[in-house]
């Protein structure tokens, strides 16, 4: 059975990305932390990060379970996380590698390309007592694939999945980037994961080892879902929309046009939505569905993945 949303009502968001009214949530996103090299500048970013802070912006309660190096990079992260309002006690500071950055390549269309430095300070996140507190009481935790390349990452992340309620959403957003793309690994997480987000090309090539074709999310999803036991997956198809299959039930949302400056962090602003809207349970899942997507065009249409958000339209 598939159902096509319709456009939010205005009340539920303001007119570029502002959130519907959602309860407190006490969420984790754990990964990698970074500086994007742009050729306009430097942009704190990192896909846990990103969402971390569009879930702040949603007023969830947040806490990054992350690395950074005790060098100048890493204290300047530190100094803008701390001024966005983000707590930071969960934040590690590496003694011997450097704070983690990327180079990233936009093509005229907006789209970017990474490159990502080995051996920096987000490959060895631990767990200490305030992770697991966090852990403890969290409503849910969200992480990614990319510093899954880590083996010392591999057993935090299991750490904290065990320390979690039984309850608590586990948020799995796959990030496939060779080669830091380990298919074996990235199964056995979206086995335990209670929602499972990737883009259409990462889902045709997991379901099925093919390339993306338009038209076929929704075999893609079906098929994600009976491969891997989670029954909520979300994918992303850029220019076309995203799709939600939840209670075998798929939604689809076509995506509105933009004028894209890049699409860094339009998919984890998405995400970020989908997860403070879907959650508290409050509104129907097409109407989270293109809630998100109207904030990842937002996003896109501005530089960087965390753009300051406008102040919410007047009642």
């Amino acid at each position: 059975m598939a159902t096509a949303s319709r456009n939010c009502d205005p009340h539920l968001t303001h007119q570029s990305s502002s959130p519907m009214k959602t309860d407190q949530l006490k969420l984790l996103c754990f990964g990698e932390i970074l500086w994007d090299f742009l050729p306009v500048g430097l942009f704190p970013g990192g896909a846990p990060f990103n969402v971390a802070y569009h879930l702040h912006n949603h007023r969830a309660e947040v806490n990054l379970i992350t690395a950074v190096g005790n060098d100048k990079l890493g204290d300047e992260l530190i100094r803008r996380i701390k001024g966005w309002g983000l707590n930071t006690d969960t934040i590690g500071r590496h003694p011997g590698l450097p704070t983690g950055y990327v180079l990233a390549d936009i093509a005229p269309n907006g789209d970017a390309t990474y490159e990502f430095m080995p051996s920096v300070a987000w490959d060895q996140i631990t767990t200490d007592q305030d992770s697991l507190q966090a852990a403890m009481d969290g409503t849910g935790i969200i992480f990614g694939s990319l510093a899954q390349r880590a083996s010392f990452n591999q057993f935090a992340l299991d750490r904290l999945l065990a320390t979690m309620p039984e309850n608590a959403w586990r948020i799995f957003d796959v990030n496939l980037r060779a080669p830091h793309d380990d298919l074996d690994r990235v199964r056995i997480l979206a086995s335990q994961s209670t929602l499972l987000k990737l883009n259409a090309a990462e889902a045709a090539h997991i379901a099925c080892d093919q390339t993306e074709e338009a038209g076929r999310e929704e075999s893609d999803s079906r098929a994600l879902a009976k491969q891997t036991g989670c029954t909520t997956i979300c994918i992303t198809s850029g220019e076309r929309g995203a799709g939600l299959l939840r209670n075998d039930i798929w939604h689809w949302e076509d995506a509105q046009k933009v004028q894209v400056i890049d699409t860094i962090g339009a998919g984890d602003a998405f995400l970020a939505s989908l997860i403070a809207n879907l959650i508290p349970g409050h509104h129907t899942d097409a109407e989270c569905l293109a809630v998100a997507c109207r904030l990842g065009e937002w996003v896109s249409s501005q530089y960087g993945a965390t753009p300051t958000y406008p102040p919410p339209a007047s009642s």
